[in-house]
């Protein structure tokens, strides 16, 4: 059962089981909150049926009725107590431990993934229906569960105390509960239309921030301005549409059950005129069908809540389900070689980036991957690094398959730096230390000097100290691939990888921090990729990829000589001329 609860509202073992304890708290509470009715029964049992004593003492009722009043109170409270604590303390508890699952998950997946999702759709995930999840779980699943063992043990004490005015006053639930659940289909195609266009505005919200300059520089606002509009009205209308019905049906399964207070009063008065019954009875069935259909309208309203659910429980159940990247932890390669055996990847199911690439990157020397843009190169790189998981061949490093080893183990062994660099909104030295979170200062400003990043650092406010915002927003695209650099020198790894590392410089800085790198790849295995063939000039060994495939493997002498791809790329960038 506890499985089952588990994926059906996409709990955690601890929070399945402080589920259970949760309804059954509630199913307690609501049974409890029926004692002042209780406490009117006996009082009416006693004062209003012939078999009343004269003799009693009033002052002994008094008493006895203060005393259970009092019990039925301290009863009331200390159920509430606990109820609180087993449901909404506990959800928060969940909540938080659901989070930190996603953010574990998140770590553990493959960076195919990420190129294949939207950050604000990421986001959204973790926050808003994380928090929808934890808002409904404390206020509605387990009062609806427990609303429906409540009425259910009503029920059955009724039906044994009278059965004819019993089946007059809950014939109407089951016709109620099928308005319902008939609505559930609609409901829940409504919700995922709504769903989805929240997400969609998000996710135009997200794209816009990510490519303002663009926006502006092309004179986009207003076309950016009216596709988000009609997104917005979109979500309005498919919002409205949804409550609207919601709102309709649970109307409509809430005047199906008034018409159970006619009925009790018709049966009863039948049953009353055949002295079937007494009068007492009478009044009290009428009191408890007054009071009993509102617990009823409430699971109404609780389980429309939890279809409203629907789609985030089935949206962290597919993330929870997400295959993950493991592997060993103990490693020890021999050696810093990587060999490519016959690899081939694909993006797409079909459409192969790569197909039987072998080639190997020896520990000293440095590996230029180049070839025309799509050939792969970027790909291979971070294969390597196991960003992504081969489909078929093997990546050795060290003589090990880097499929059979944890990916955050590996990557403790390489030192890359990409293209496109993200910063934190820290300081700069901060940033550079996630090269190495246990450097001293000087070693940071030892990699900072290397990276030549003294020449922007000290004309900030606070130098190495000055906060450079989100994403470094407050420095150049050379300046913060300098930063990007000194982080890779820090962490002075055996591998390093350079996927365009110098692409955003100028030839004058980038002539300077080729000393920096000299540094960095001194006795490593180094894989460059560079359009610039400057860049390759002093590289040990050439692998030229075309259409995914190795199409020359060599040094640079060997590959000038044979007069192909490579040789024509050199001899374009030389003329000026375009791949």
């Amino acid at each position: 059962m506890l499985n089952t609860i588990k994926k059906r509202f996409a709990l955690s073992t601890k929070g399945a089981k402080d589920f259970c304890k949760g309804v059954l708290m509630t199913t307690l509470f609501n049974l409890a909150l029926m004692l002042p009715a209780v406490f009117v029964f006996l009082f009416l049992d006693d004062y209003l049926r012939p078999v009343f004593a004269p003799s009693a003492s009033v002052l002994h009722g008094v008493i006895y009725y203060t005393v259970t009043g009092i019990a039925f109170m301290l009863l009331m409270y200390v159920i509430a107590i606990f109820q609180y604590r087993s449901t909404f303390i506990t959800v928060y508890d969940e909540s938080a431990a659901r989070r930190i699952s996603l953010a574990e998950k998140l770590r553990k997946l493959p960076l195919a993934y990420f190129s294949e999702k939207n950050l604000s759709d990421l986001t959204a995930t973790i926050m808003d229906d994380c928090t929808d999840l934890e808002h409904t779980f404390s206020h509605a699943v387990p009062q609806l569960f427990a609303s429906v063992a409540a009425i259910l043990l009503i029920t059955t004490g009724l039906f044994f105390y009278n059965w004819q005015l019993t089946l007059a006053m809950f014939w109407v639930v089951p016709l109620a509960t099928a308005i319902i659940l008939i609505a559930k289909k609609k409901t829940g195609r409504l919700n995922r239309i709504y769903y989805q266009s929240k997400r969609d505005v998000s996710e135009h919200i997200q794209e816009g921030l990510d490519c303002i300059r663009e926006i502006k520089s092309c004179n986009r606002e207003a076309d950016y301005i009216e596709q988000l509009n009609a997104k917005i009205d979109f979500n309005e209308k498919m919002q409205t549409r949804g409550e609207l019905f919601i709102g309709v049906m649970v109307n409509v399964s809430q005047s199906v059950l008034k018409l159970g207070m006619a009925s009790v009063v018709i049966v009863g008065a039948g049953l009353l005129a055949r002295s079937a019954i007494d009068l007492f009875t009478y009044l009290i069935f009428i009191l408890v069908a007054s009071r009993i259909y509102a617990p009823v309208e409430e699971v109404f309203n609780n389980l429309m809540a939890l279809f409203f659910l629907d789609v985030r429980i089935n949206r962290m159940n597919e993330m929870e389900a997400l295959p993950v990247q493991q592997g060993t932890t103990a490693f020890e390669p021999d050696g810093f070689d990587i060999e490519f055996r016959n690899v081939t990847f694909e993006y797409e199911q079909g459409k192969p980036v790569l197909q039987n690439v072998s080639f190997i990157a020896r520990q000293g020397e440095i590996t230029a991957l180049v070839g025309r843009s799509g050939s792969g190169k970027s790909t291979a790189a971070r294969l390597a690094a196991r960003f992504w998981d081969v489909r078929s061949g093997k990546i050795l490093f060290g003589g090990c398959d880097v499929g059979a080893v944890d990916p955050e183990t590996l990557l403790k062994y390489f030192s890359v730096v990409f293209q496109d660099v993200v910063l934190f909104n820290a300081s700069i030295m901060d940033n550079i230390r996630i090269g190495r979170r246990d450097a001293s200062d000087e070693d940071v400003l030892s990699a900072a000097r290397l990276a030549c990043c003294d020449e922007f650092a000290c004309r900030m406010p606070q130098g190495y100290h000055t906060v450079i915002g989100e994403n470094g927003e407050t420095l150049s695209g050379g300046e913060r691939q300098r930063v990007s650099i000194a982080r890779a020198l820090l962490k002075d790894a055996p591998i390093v990888l350079l996927d365009e590392a110098t692409a955003s410089l100028d030839v004058e800085n980038e002539t300077r921090i080729q000393t920096g790198i000299s540094t960095l790849i001194r006795n490593k295995t180094v894989l460059v990729i560079a359009h610039r063939m400057r860049t390759v000039a002093s590289a040990d060994k050439i692998v030229v990829l075309d259409n995914g495939a190795v199409a020359e493997s060599g040094a640079p002498k060997t590959l000038l000589a044979a007069k192909g791809i490579f040789a024509e790329m050199i001899e374009r960038q030389r003329t000026g001329s375009k791949e």
